[in-house]
């Protein structure tokens, strides 16, 4: 029902409308307070580099973190993470991951992001503290935040932002009448804009998910994910639907499909009456780092990898290199 709403296809969308309104009086007031120094953001002594996005919901913003990352880890660059761990309640922030770090308290994301890369990631509602916190305990060249766009209190030397190429804005109205952070002319800001998936404009940086072979959660096996039998796909990100379209376009035809809620908390029990033992259970990675403590030997996860064919998008890393190198 919300993708309707947001989409336009539902008149419900103009019942919210006050609620929009306000949201967006509110919002504008903030960056508004910022901009005029009555309220000051903090800066960091390193490099802040912001990837965000203007809608609510999964445009693909946490691969191009991690894309940036290694990235920037092969030209030598150290960096680190912040993320507000959404989903996570940890017993005190800010919080720095460790390998013992659970989703429960860092929140998915974070985790991914930490088990992916091995980069310093720290958690935190306040992102100058997780920031304060990563300098603290590493010695970095710049920092990447994983969502942020809208959390002003921490000065940014660059803004990335990430839009679904396919959904892009919707009806174009502030949460809750439509999908909006931010209105769409906020773009003109913003440093690089990144699209996944669609038709990019001139000034938007093409992007696209490229899912690589499948992962057993307990063994660690690889295998293409065509070779799998009965599937049955779970998906708890912003948008199942695109989980849902990658494993068609990859040859699996599902069972059933499961759209979960983005950050749902996940439970043995709940995800085991999921499959039985003769299907094959296929999540995403977000979903797996979830699910590895008490994984079973018929569940698979497909990660994927942020893939730019855009000669802008290396262009983007030197200009992060020169910013952390100077």
């Amino acid at each position: 029902m919300i993708a309707r709403i947001w989409s336009g296809e539902s008149p419900l969308w103009l019942l919210l409308l006050p609620l929009a309104w306000l949201y967006g009086l509110v919002s504008g007031l903030i960056r508004l307070s910022y901009r005029l120094g009555i309220k000051k953001a903090w800066r960091a002594p390193v490099p802040v580099v912001v990837v965000g996005n203007l809608t609510a919901g999964g445009n693909g913003k946490t691969p191009v973190a991690i894309w940036l990352v290694e990235q920037l880890q092969l030209q030598g660059i150290k960096a680190g993470v912040v993320s507000r761990g959404y989903g996570g309640k940890a017993a005190h922030y800010p919080l720095l991951l460790s390998a013992q770090t659970t989703p429960v308290e860092a929140g998915d994301e974070p985790v991914l992001i930490y088990q992916r890369t091995g980069v310093p990631v720290a958690v935190s509602p306040s992102r100058s503290d997780a920031v304060q916190a990563l300098l603290a305990a590493h010695d970095l060249q710049i920092i990447i935040t994983d969502d942020g766009l809208q959390h002003y209190r921490l000065a940014r030397d660059i803004e990335i932002v990430v839009i679904d190429g396919v959904r892009r804005f919707g009806n174009g109205w502030w949460l809750p009448a439509g999908p909006m952070r931010e209105r769409a002319s906020r773009l003109k800001s913003v440093d690089a804009i990144i699209v996944n998936g669609g038709v990019p404009r001139a000034d938007e940086i093409a992007m696209r998910l490229n899912p690589g072979l499948a992962v057993n959660l307990k063994t660690g096996e690889k295998r293409s994910v065509a070779t799998l039998t009965e599937v049955v796909a779970m998906a708890g990100i912003g948008h199942p639907p695109r989980f849902f379209a990658t494993l068609e376009s990859c040859g699996v035809q599902p069972v059933k499909t499961v759209a979960l809620s983005d950050h749902q908390a996940l439970n043995a029990n709940d995800v085991q009456a999921l499959a039985n033992d003769q299907q094959t259970l296929v999540m995403t990675e977000k979903d797996a780092v979830k699910c590895r403590a008490f994984a079973r030997d018929n569940w698979w996860y497909l990660p994927v990898d942020a893939v730019f064919d855009d000669e802008r998008a290396p262009q983007l890393i030197q200009q992060l290199v020169r910013l952390a190198q100077r």
